[in-house]
């Protein structure tokens, strides 16, 4: 056989695992941002130590939990799971917006949940074309993946909007009493705050692939995927998160205005 075969051979991609030891010597990484943080007087030492605590114990047990639901793969408890995601993800928008519960809790739940449906769905059945979708090995991570990305877009999206309208309430009456509809009150307000959440989106969609390679691309690379299958999966990862999240904010934003405001128009009490 030739050094180049064996060279070629070598090359195959093969399934690879990271054992808990090595795990562990990865994690001494985060000694980096600690040091500089420690150094640079932030008050973020502990912090930092909290939240990678926090996300090791959480990623350990889902991966203990998603185990079984792999194995038992019950659509009903599949769907349970999506709904609980859209639940943590509502009361974690209402927290980081800090919105009333009668603001943002139903629109938001609306918001994610019909979004992640709408859209996962289209995916798996008409791009993946699987004949069950409510398989657990795909429906499971397609809609976490939407979920995660929506809840950052719907955050900055409402943060934007009704700080936008608290800060300039003289123009939104302003709009109002010139005979503005509405939504033509709302449209500046709503224009910012989409142009806010999505800038960033697009920006990071323009440099995809040059400047940035996507983890999940990565991650399938390093798991034995060939490179032509993990880069067709990232585009349908940026465009279904893209869409997902503008159906999700655009729910999020109708449904909640109804709350938002009274009979007449004006803005309600709408912080904690």
């Amino acid at each position: 056989m030739s050094v180049w075969a064996c060279c070629e051979r070598s090359c195959i991609p093969r399934k690879m695992d990271i054992d808990y030891s090595s795990l562990a010597i990865g994690l001494l990484l985060l000694l980096i941002p600690l040091f500089f943080l420690w150094k640079l007087q932030t008050g973020l030492v502990r912090a930092t130590l909290v939240a990678a605590a926090r996300m090791i114990v959480q990623l350990l047990l889902i991966s203990i939990y998603l185990r079984y639901l792999f194995e038992w793969d019950l659509p009903w408890l599949n769907t349970l799971w999506v709904i609980i995601m859209a639940v943590i993800a509502t009361h974690t928008t209402g927290q980081r917006t800090g919105l009333r519960p009668r603001i943002v809790a139903v629109p938001a739940f609306v918001g994610f949940l019909v979004a992640a449906l709408v859209v996962g769905f289209f995916f798996l059945c008409f791009v993946l074309q699987l004949p069950q979708p409510f398989t657990a090995r795909y429906f499971i991570p397609v809609m976490g993946i939407l979920m995660g990305n929506m809840l950052g877009v719907n955050v900055l999206t409402l943060s934007t909007f009704y700080s936008g309208l608290q800060r300039e309430q003289a123009t939104y009456y302003y709009l109002l009493g010139n005979g503005a509809t509405r939504f033509e009150a709302w449209l500046p307000f709503m224009r910012e705050a989409v142009i806010k959440s999505f800038t960033p989106c697009i920006a990071n969609m323009a440099v995809m692939g040059i400047v940035a390679l996507p983890g999940t691309m990565i991650g399938q690379i390093l798991g034995g995927s060939s490179p032509d299958v993990a880069v067709k999966y990232q585009m349908m990862i940026v465009i279904i998160t893209m869409s997902a999240s503008m159906l999700s904010l655009v729910l999020t934003l109708w449904l909640s205005t109804r709350q938002a405001f009274d009979a007449f128009g004006r803005l309600r009490e709408i912080k904690k």
